[in-house]
């Protein structure tokens, strides 16, 4: 058994994460995508030296900003964190919003055969002759079920599913059919889902408090120790929109209202993704009882 808690940003997952780690004397397996990263704290809302005294937090501060991460090293690395953590007999708490590192956690990863070089650059010249409307339609003919799951104005998307169909003579939808298998862990999924103005007024305020407490402190340090714009680290949310102030080209008031846009913006997407999930408890974290959360999944 691991217990999952997912939901957007600025949710409250975290505080959910340490009271549920805190009653079942267990650690918290992180699962943002950014807070992997050295050096890169505030812009990242990391629980703060105190929590992680309290509770063991793994996955945190793993590498360094010029690097890259995956979901799939994402499921490699926590694999082994569940084995270890459950045979101490605890129930390891997955944490955080990148929905893509649980589902590969607990589903794998997508495999299918080698694919045929040039085939990419050969549908993105087609796509940029009869746009990416037509290219949709393709797609929805030879996979209808994957289509829905796809967004026509997602390129990328597309065109993955008309190059995997193109190099194997088979859809997407019927390579996950013929791979499908038992999920790797059971798993108790809880959902951090506050009311949609509530969460846009948490991330709006989050930021003011980030830029508060150094933010751009924070960015100046991470340029002082030679990390660049095009580095994944300052590269990602909440980071990179503050390049066109130190470029001069953004108030600092400007840049932020930027920062937190995107951060509603990503939020937003990540319902999105959510919706299409199922969940075996969601809650608001305003109305939060943990006795009601132990229950739930003991029961």
């Amino acid at each position: 058994m691991i217990i999952t808690i997912q939901g957007p940003t600025a949710a409250g997952k975290s505080q959910v994460a340490l009271q549920l780690a805190q009653a079942l004397n267990t650690d918290i397996i992180n699962c943002d995508s950014r807070q992997i990263y050295k050096y890169m704290d505030i812009g990242t809302a990391k629980a703060t030296a105190a929590e992680r005294q309290a509770i063991t937090h793994h996955l945190i501060d793993i590498i360094t900003p010029e690097q890259s991460y995956n979901a799939g090293l994402f499921a490699q690395d926590a694999h082994g964190i569940i084995q270890a953590l459950k045979a101490q007999g605890k129930i390891p708490i997955i944490c955080g919003g990148t929905g893509l590192y649980v589902k590969v956690l607990l589903e794998g990863l997508f495999e299918h055969p080698p694919l045929r070089p040039g085939l990419r650059e050969e549908l993105q010249k087609e796509m940029a002759e009869m746009g990416s409307e037509h290219m949709y339609q393709l797609l929805s003919e030879i996979d209808p079920a994957f289509a829905q799951k796809v967004s026509p104005k997602d390129p990328q998307r597309i065109l993955r599913g008309l190059e995997v169909y193109r190099a194997t003579g088979q859809s997407m939808s019927q390579h996950w059919t013929q791979q499908k298998r038992e999920p790797r862990y059971k798993a108790y999924q809880i959902l951090i889902n506050p009311p949609r103005v509530l969460l846009y007024e948490k991330i709006n305020s989050r930021l003011e408090a980030m830029l508060k407490d150094g933010l751009i402190s924070e960015i100046e340090g991470l340029m002082q120790r030679g990390y660049s714009w095009t580095d994944p680290g300052l590269n990602s949310l909440g980071y990179k929109e503050f390049k066109a102030y130190f470029d001069g080209a953004a108030s600092l008031a400007e840049a932020g209202e930027k920062a937190a846009q995107h951060h509603r913006n990503y939020a937003k997407r990540q319902l999105t993704w959510y919706r299409k999930l199922k969940f075996d408890l969601t809650i608001e974290p305003q109305s939060f009882n943990l006795s009601q959360v132990i229950r739930s999944f003991k029961t």
